[in-house]
């Protein structure tokens, strides 16, 4: 065995981060925080939402912020699961998706006995600079189901969920809607 040399006090200290997760559970793996966007890519699709410079001190970056579809696939589980009320969603919606989404809550379809149900995984196309339609597995037990929801982004520069569907029926379009 070759003997190991001391680290260099020059050098910033490693950091190693661990994380446990459920068997089957999808886990954020962040892109490296040096990574740009190739070109046509953007940086929803990097996962690299702003540059990371350095922490003072040398030490480790911050941890990188979750993709806007990450964060709404697990807002809208919680409603349509029955662990969080549709009100909940009222800040984070726009156009007729708060009365699709409480449509849907009411009938409960994501509810289950035993085990609660999770994002398995989460797959996005970027419409329009601007515009993301993404899809989540949900799974709970042997069940797999499929939501599909649309995220736009305001002039606030804040993302809301302005479409959000579920296999099976639909809601009833008001008349003179197109």
């Amino acid at each position: 065995m070759a003997p190991v040399s001391p680290p260099d006090p020059a050098s910033p200290p490693r950091v190693t981060a661990t994380t446990t997760a459920a068997p089957g559970a999808r886990t954020a793996a962040p892109a490296p925080p040096d990574k740009t966007p190739a070109p046509g890519e953007t940086a929803l699709a990097s996962g690299n939402t702003a540059a990371q410079p350095p922490c003072p001190g040398g030490h480790a970056r911050p941890v990188p912020q979750p993709r806007p579809t990450d964060v709404f696939a697990d807002l809208l589980l919680a409603v349509l699961s029955g662990q969080r009320p549709v009100h909940s969603m009222l800040r984070h919606t726009a156009g007729r998706a708060y009365d699709e989404l409480a449509w849907l809550a009411e009938r409960g379809p994501l509810r289950t006995r035993g085990t609660r149900p999770v994002v398995r995984d989460i797959g996005y196309y970027e419409a329009r600079p601007g515009a993301v339609e993404a899809f989540a597995r949900i799974g709970a037990g042997d069940q797999l189901r499929a939501m599909a929801f649309r995220l736009e982004r305001g002039q606030d520069l804040r993302w809301r969920c302005t479409a959000v569907e579920l296999g099976g029926p639909r809601p009833p379009r008001p008349t003179g809607d197109d």
